[in-house]
Order: C-alpha cells, then structure tokens, then sequence
C-alpha cells in the first residue's frame, strides 16, 4: 500500500514537473519569436531613415556614416547598442567612441536610429552626455562586416 501510494505520488511529481517543464519551454519559444520580431521591426525602421548612400554602407559593413549638425564631424555608427558610435577624422579613421542610449530596453535598430537622430539634430547635446573612449588597435579605414545577430 505504501508503495503504490510512493509510486502515484512521484507519478503526479513527475507529470507536474513534466508539464511546466514544457510551457517554459513554449514560453522561451514565444519570447524569441517575439524579440526576434522587434529586431526586425527595428532594422527596417532603420532602413526607412537612412539615405541612399547610409543604406549601401549598412549593407556592406553593419555600419554607417552620419555628419554631426553643428560641427560637421563624421561619425560612423557600428551595428550594436552600445560604444558604437566612432568619430572619424579626414582619412575615415576612428579617432574618438562615444556611447550614448536611449533609455529603455530598445533593439540594435531603433538605438542606431535614435543616435542618428541625435547627431543630425542635437549633436552638442548628444556628446554633453556620451560616455567617451579611446578608439585604438582597431583597423576601421575599411571595418570587417559583423556578423549578423538573429535580434
């Protein structure tokens, strides 16, 4: 009698356990499913905002080069969501990074956006609050494409 009751009683453990092992599993599955769609959605707003000429460029390295609004510097910002933005000098090399984000947990592509936004429209403003690096050992005349990231 002991026994059968051991035995029905792991059995319910054992289903139990079984069954929400499976809905983290769908849930995991319906999350990647749903990040995965926010980084598309916000690769193609992206794509909606960048000219001609930035939209070759993202094609063929994962970045792109905007000129600040006021001073007239070039920046090539690098696929990521952060210390992604690199100002250049004459020659299209990075001389200075700067990481600067919005608030919120936003997709590679809408950061990309807002930081373009920002230096097109408001660049003084954007560097008074960008963290700043040292760019160096790193050969971005030409930059190796990044790989592609599935968010």
């Amino acid at each position: 009698m002991f026994a059968q009751l051991l035995f029905s009683t792991t059995r319910y453990l054992w289903n139990s356990w079984h069954a929400g092992l499976r809905r983290v599993q769908d849930l995991r599955a319906r999350l990647k499913t749903l990040e995965e769609l926010r980084a598309a959605r916000g690769l193609t707003l992206l794509r909606e905002w960048l000219s001609e000429e930035q939209r070759r460029q993202y094609d063929a390295t994962q970045s792109f080069e905007v000129v600040g609004c006021e001073s007239r510097k070039r920046y090539r910002i690098i696929h990521g969501t952060a210390t992604n933005v690199h100002e250049l000098d004459d020659d299209g090399k990075p001389i200075m990074g700067f990481c600067f984000v919005p608030d919120g947990g936003l997709v590679a592509g809408d950061v990309m956006l807002a930081q373009k936004i920002a230096l097109e429209t408001n660049e003084r403003a954007a560097l008074a609050i960008a963290n700043k690096f040292p760019v160096h050992g790193r050969n971005q005349e030409n930059p190796p494409p990044l790989p592609r990231r599935p968010y």
